[in-house]
């Protein structure tokens, strides 16, 4: 099952093909390569009118941005009543996964039937769509990620979105920072988490999910309270499929009383056909 995240105005995928997704963020266009686009397109995407600018890969790795028309450092689109600044960046990102919001959505509408308050840890938080979502539904939301540049662009979201507190943010290894937690006893209502296929600490500390995501969210799960809401993860590494992400939370919170559902994330695009771009998997306590 895939789930799209169909409800966004300042964005859309207009087409796909050779490698590349071409997007529109708010008013412009960027040309953005994407493993998973395998088939050929169905034009000139280089060529396409009003393009901005195209992210190019190196054989060295890494790559870097070739500019069409003159764009702004940075500029801010919305979804729903959420801001968020937008910025191209090296390794093709912009600070922000729009397919993400089937993740927001889902997990807004728990705190907020939750009825009572909900204290959320959100894990390798990135520039913070799910943290600026969750605190505008009026979540508490500890906010952790190894990158401080990140961790930055998550506060300027959040003062974007109108959230002036509610947040804390963290810059610290997710591990080391879950392990700190457990010592001092602390507890969550919620877990999310999205972590990256390879990564590095600020301590030097090496990530690789297919070792490393098992041990780490059996850890997380201790730090569950008692009457817990939820726990999310989601995942782009290519070749991981929804129901790993099912069996891990089955696995990891056997003895709980809750049900799991694990999907595909994705796009809609104007071409009618869906861009897969990960996976997720939640576990929600009943």
């Amino acid at each position: 099952m895939m789930k799209l995240a169909d409800g966004w105005k300042d964005f859309a995928v207009l087409a796909t093909g050779d490698g590349y997704k071409l997007e529109r963020w708010g008013e412009f266009l960027l040309l953005r390569p994407d493993p998973q686009v395998i088939w050929k397109a169905q034009r000139d995407l280089e060529g396409y009118p009003g393009l901005s600018a195209v992210y190019h890969r190196s054989e060295k790795g890494g790559g870097s941005w070739e500019y069409k028309k003159p764009l702004p450092e940075s500029w801010n689109i919305s979804y729903r009543d959420l801001t968020f600044k937008i910025r191209p960046m090296g390794f093709k990102h912009t600070g922000l996964f729009p397919e993400q919001a089937v993740n927001w959505e889902k997990t807004v509408s728990l705190v907020k039937g939750a009825g009572r308050p909900v204290k959320v840890l959100n894990l390798f938080a990135y520039t913070g769509g799910a943290t600026v979502a969750l605190a505008k539904a009026g979540a508490e939301v500890v906010h952790v990620d190894a990158a401080k540049g990140m961790v930055e662009r998550a506060g300027e979201n959040a003062r974007l979105s109108g959230i002036a507190g509610g947040i804390r943010y963290i810059v610290d290894d997710c591990k080391k920072f879950v392990l700190r937690e457990l010592r001092r006893g602390n507890r969550y209502d919620a877990i999310v988490m999205d972590p990256p296929s390879y990564g590095r600490g600020p301590g030097g500390e090496m990530w690789k999910i297919e070792t490393e995501l098992f041990p780490f969210v059996s850890l997380c799960a201790e730090l569950l309270s008692d009457d817990p809401l939820f726990f999310l993860i989601n995942s782009y590494t290519t070749g991981l499929q929804p129901t790993v992400l099912s069996n891990i939370l089955s696995l990891c919170l056997k003895g709980r009383r809750g049900k799991i559902e694990a999907y595909e994330v994705g796009l809609p695009t104007e071409e009618g056909i869906p861009l897969p771009c990960g996976a997720g998997g939640i576990f929600i306590h009943e």
